[in-house]
């Protein structure tokens, strides 16, 4: 048969971090590359007698089809957790279980995102994002990431435009990939502006609780609610596979985003959200948390450490929490270079160019230390470091 397809795919590429995942799947490879959860952590037997029990207690109707919302208790379990840790009141109304935060920027892109449509990004921004809004065929405008936040002035030149761009999408916490958070006055300095110009902000937070220093910050949702989408996910703090994510949306855009997800999937998986909760109630998410939270912390100073011995004079950002640093090479260097010279010693990571969408930042890399323990993370950049000294 003679393939055709939809035009809207002409240009939304292939993951390319899944594309370096397939090289760095070889067991000598110390990989950087995949943002992983470390898998020590997921809660495998307390999982089992969640799932036993809520089949014991629910029998077949927990096999049943389910409301597209999600499921009750759980949406009520996220509200209470963000007027607890957040002193943000949130109604369970409001919020949306999703396939994953992945599924949210699909739904935000049928409901408000026409072709041509200007979209603003943070530069580094996460390819996850770019390559699902992609699909709904933006224009892109980047937005330059210093280490407290966005840009303003660029912001402001951007927003000063007739037609400016409606929509906005960035990660305030322990951002992917750079591992940079909005401080609390970039935050409020978003908020004005996303309120003044009449701005929709996806304030996308998988690793807020994943903070192993310094001080929780108000999400941008709590200054601006109506502005902002609030997405979250348990991926990170519980299990990935689980696929179970959720977004806060405001009243003025519910409907519309519940249409979406109706005519995408019906609904989540049901049985899923009914074994999450039950997991969620017999036990202290608190104290699962902290226990990644210490281990990052350590893994963390242990790729800082490893850096500042055998990457001397390299510039690489400091991150509070969350699972990702930034590494910036000298300006001659490419990292796409580095890496085919480093995947032969056996060390992954991930090039930066694919997170930007202005194509002549070609110096900088991603890596990800939450799934290697310290030993691994001195062995892996020890390697790196030789290989560095090959191109200076």
């Amino acid at each position: 048969m003679q393939p055709f397809f939809a035009q809207r795919f002409a240009k939304v590429e292939p993951s390319f971090i899944r594309e370096i995942l397939k090289v760095a799947v070889n067991p000598e490879v110390i990989s950087f590359a995949g943002g992983l959860p470390n898998p020590d952590f997921f809660p495998n037997e307390e999982l089992q007698v969640a799932t036993a029990k809520v089949l014991g207690n629910k029998g077949n109707g927990a096999l049943q089809y389910a409301a597209t919302e999600g499921f009750g208790p759980l949406r009520e379990y996220i509200a209470e957790r963000y007027r607890t840790q957040h002193g943000l009141q949130v109604s369970p109304d409001n919020i949306l279980i999703t396939n994953g935060s992945q599924q949210a920027l699909d739904l935000i892109g049928k409901v408000l995102v026409n072709e041509g449509d200007d979209l603003i990004i943070e530069e580094p921004g996460y390819l996850g994002a770019i390559q699902a809004l992609s699909v709904y065929q933006p224009n892109f405008r980047g937005v330059s990431l210093n280490d407290d936040g966005p840009d303003l002035a660029e912001l402001d030149a951007l927003l000063a435009e007739p037609n400016h761009a409606r929509l906005m999408y960035g990660v305030t916490n322990f951002q992917n990939p750079s591992g940079l958070s909005y401080s609390l006055e970039k935050r409020r300095a978003v908020a004005e502006r996303l309120i003044r110009h009449n701005v929709l902000m996806v304030e996308d937070n998988p690793y807020g609780e994943l903070r192993f220093e310094g001080e929780h910050l108000p999400p941008i949702a709590k200054l601006a609610p109506e502005n902002v989408v609030l997405l979250g996910s348990f991926s990170k703090v519980v299990v990935p596979s689980f696929r179970l994510g959720w977004m806060v949306v405001p009243d003025w855009l519910r409907t519309k985003i519940t249409i979406a997800k109706q005519a995408s999937d019906l609904h989540t998986n049901g049985f899923v959200q009914q074994v999450l909760f039950s997991y969620l109630q017999d036990n202290s998410l608190d104290a699962h948390i902290d226990r990644i939270r210490t281990v990052y912390g350590q893994q963390k100073k242990a790729m800082e450490q490893a850096l500042l011995r055998h990457c001397p004079g390299l510039d690489f950002t400091r991150p509070e929490g969350g699972m990702f640093l930034w590494l910036k090479l000298p300006q001659h260097l490419s990292a796409m270079d580095l890496f085919n010279l480093a995947i032969r010693e056996n060390v992954a990571f991930v090039p930066g160019r694919p997170f930007y969408v202005r194509p002549d930042i070609l110096n900088t890399a991603r890596f990800s230390y939450s799934g290697a323990d310290a030993a691994t993370i001195e062995e892996g950049i020890s390697r790196l470091g030789r290989v560095i000294q090959q191109v200076l």
